[in-house]
Parts: C-alpha cells; structure tokens; sequence
C-alpha cells in the first residue's frame, strides 16, 4: 500500500465523519427516517451530477448484480449506524464501529485470499484493545445511555464489514462514480416511502444541511472507493481508526460532547497499533 493510498483512505474516512457530524445534528430536530432519506437522496442528487461529469462506461452485468446486492446492505449498515448517533456520543458511536476493521481484514482473508501478516494483526489488535477500554465505563453501567443505541453500532460494524468486502470485489473493475451512484440512489429509492409517512417540512438550513451531507458522503465514498480499488481490505482497516479523532473534535465542538479518560487511554493502544502499520 503506498502513502497516496493510505491518505485517500484517511481523507475518506474523514469525509464521511464530517457527514455523520451534519446528520448527527439533524436527527436532534428531525425524525430518524427522514434524515436517514434525506441523507441518501442528496448524496444520489450529487453522485449522479458526479456520474455525469465523469460519463464512465455502461456498468457489467457483474456490476450491475453487485452494486445491486449492496443497497439493502447499505440501507441497513447505514440506518443501524446512524440510529446510534441518534442516542450516544459522536465519538463513542465512531468508537463502537472500529469492530468493523477487525472483521474487514478477517474477512478479506476468508472471501479475497488477501494476506494477514504480523504487524496488521498486531495493529488489529491494539486496536480493538483500545476500543474496549474506551467503552468499558458504559459496558459497566458507569455511563447511562440507551442500550439499543450500543447494539446498533455493534451490527452496523458487522453489516459495514460485510460491505467493504463486497465493495471491495467490485471497486476492482468498476469506476467508483458509478459505485457511489448505486449506493445513494439506491437507497434513497428504498427510503421514500417510510420517510414519506414521517415526513416533516424543512426550513432553506435543513435543505442546505441535507446538502451538505450529501456532497460530503459522495466525496468521501469516491476518495474511500479508489483507495480501496488500489490496495487490499486488510491493508487499509486500521487506517478507519483515524475518524476517532475527527469524531472527538466534531463531538466537543459542535455537540459540547467530553470524552472521557478511558477515551484518551483507548486511543494511545490505537495510536501503537497505527504505529505498528507505519512501520511496516
């Protein structure tokens, strides 16, 4: 993996922490469907002026099932993650979701063939290791919040492993426009309906919001979806742990959201173990 790769990942992933930040703030005032709708249906508008723009081939047959056998994966990864934003901390949420790296590499090792050697495995595991001490003080009742909230984040990062892996068998042979296309379109598509029976009016803020978040979740899947087409899964797993600290300064600035010191502790192992990639 060569540094331009390791930071197109790092520049997704903080895309996409941005956005969650934007979609974090609007689910405060607004139902969870809608926002989730809104979320993919100004991502579909801006993948599909990107797409234009960009005017690649016509998708494969392969592609077209492949793409399309992710959107109700999308769907659920994204509505699982997004309803834990709604009733934890930014950072805690971000924190619950590095389980996902864990089972990327593994993952990718079983479906892709790709290759596990020591210093990935090693930081994989200070990586979980610091994610666990960071949300010890809630698995010990010492912090209250919504247990539901903690059980989302835990099965969007089993469902979003599941979907770099098959992200990562099609961004091979597909143009990322079209990729991003498929999961903001397709979802949105999915969505309207049960977002339409919830549905609230919006001010010029909200629709700009939306926007926002949008351009930033297209952004950051294009700059994510080319890193992952020029390295392996396993490779690029430990560089997610990077949103943990977009997630603590969006968190404190923006939602007055303290880490607390098991936050600081868990973070030092995750620091190693980006360490013991960087080594390599």
């Amino acid at each position: 993996m060569t540094g331009n790769t390791a930071l197109r990942a790092a520049l997704g992933i903080a895309l996409l922490t941005a956005m969650d930040a934007v979609i974090k703030g609007q689910m405060q005032h607004q139902p969870f469907i809608v926002a989730l709708f809104m979320r993919f249906a100004m991502g579909g508008l801006c993948a599909l002026a990107v797409l234009l723009l960009a005017r690649p081939a016509f998708p494969t047959r392969d592609s077209l099932i492949g793409n399309t056998i992710r959107i109700p994966l999308v769907v659920v990864t994204a509505g699982s993650f997004f309803y834990s934003l709604s009733v934890l901390p930014l950072a805690e949420a971000l924190t619950l979701s590095f389980l996902a790296p864990v089972f990327v590499a593994l993952l990718g090792a079983l479906l892709l063939k790709e290759k596990l050697d020591s210093r990935i495995l090693q930081a994989l595991g200070f990586g979980v290791a610091g994610m666990l001490v960071m949300v010890w003080p809630r698995l010990q009742g010492h912090v209250s919040g919504a247990g539901l909230g903690v059980a989302a984040a835990l099965f969007s990062a089993v469902s979003y492993a599941f979907n770099l892996i098959l992200l990562r068998r099609i961004a091979v042979k597909e143009h990322p426009a079209v990729i991003v296309a498929f999961q903001n379109c397709g979802p949105a598509l999915c969505l309207a309906i049960p977002a339409a029976f919830a549905f609230v009016p919006m001010t010029a803020r909200d629709l700009g919001a939306y926007l926002a978040a949008g351009a930033l979740g297209v952004a950051g899947h294009l700059v994510l979806t080319s890193a992952f087409a020029r390295a392996a899964a396993s490779r690029l797993a430990p560089i997610e742990y990077t949103a943990l600290i977009w997630a603590s300064l969006l968190g404190y600035f923006v939602f007055a959201e303290v880490p607390l010191y098991t936050t600081y502790a868990g973070a030092l192992l995750i620091v190693a173990g980006a360490i013991a990639v960087s080594r390599r």
